[in-house]
């Protein structure tokens, strides 16, 4: 087993510290000496904390005994197995009922179990700000952003907006955009920031409604979880924006992204 293989069987324990020293000392070397494991440890970890941010929900007392009363049912008669019934549900639905309502809470209506790129680019927007070090290259300009993705990514990223007062680029970083790599720019904007993923765009699913132009292209906007996202394509590569900024903001970003 290498060593990258490795450290993926690793991460959940070494997020929990489960690791015992050796391995953890292990661990932490290897992720010294490799970006894309560290960016993957850095990236769960910042995905741990978002979920222990999640707000607990707890059901309200009249659901509870609604569902406890229901669960139970107890008459005089029941079988020995009805009541064993009524005991497992009165201690165990109310908890699963209240996943249910956090996971949709938080997840949204049920769909395909593959995110869409909407999801997808907002998920990869929150590990951005979340991550300890979101940024794996200062920003010096997009000329010396650019190279340093030279044989990290399996194509070139085509961006030539090097930033500006209203949009400065704070660096770079690569990251993971559903299965494949992607080049993360990361620019500002006031005190929103926003997150530009380019990546192959081959096999991916982009909505087929487009309501935008940007640069001549046709691109989607969306809206969700008080997120703004702008995806679209441009030869053989896609495009995902997401900030928090203002849907005006950020298609003004986009326009100055897809400038030539």
């Amino acid at each position: 087993m290498s060593d990258c293989e490795r450290t993926h069987d690793q991460l959940l324990d070494a997020l929990r510290g489960r690791l015992t020293e050796p391995q953890n000392a292990h661990f932490t070397a290897h992720l010294q000496t490799c970006a894309e494991c560290r960016h993957l440890f850095e990236r769960e970890r910042a995905l741990e904390h978002a979920l222990e941010l999640r707000p607990r929900f707890t059901l309200p007392a009249t659901l509870r005994d609604s569902l406890t009363t229901s669960a139970s049912g107890a008459k005089e008669g029941k079988s020995a197995r009805q009541r064993r019934f009524g005991r497992w549900a009165t201690l165990v639905l109310p908890g699963l009922a209240a996943a249910l309502l956090a996971l949709l809470l938080v997840r949204g209506p049920a769909g395909p179990s593959r995110p869409s790129l909407v999801d997808e680019a907002i998920n990869d927007h929150l590990r951005v700000l979340y991550a300890q070090h979101p940024i794996e290259i200062e920003s010096g300009g997009i000329h010396q952003v650019k190279p340093w993705f030279a044989g990290k990514l399996d194509f070139a990223p085509v961006l030539q907006f090097s930033g500006d007062e209203e949009f400065p680029l704070a660096g770079g970083a690569v990251a993971l955009f559903v299965d494949r790599k992607a080049a993360t720019f990361i620019f500002k904007h006031r005190l929103h920031v926003a997150s530009l993923f380019v990546f192959r765009s081959q096999d991916l699913s982009f909505p087929s409604r487009a309501d935008q132009t940007i640069g001549q292209r046709p691109a989607t906007s969306a809206a969700s979880r008080g997120f703004n996202v702008l995806l679209w394509q441009d030869h053989g590569l896609g495009y995902a924006l997401v900030s928090d900024m203002d849907d005006k903001s950020l298609a003004r970003l986009a326009g100055k992204l897809t400038e030539r």
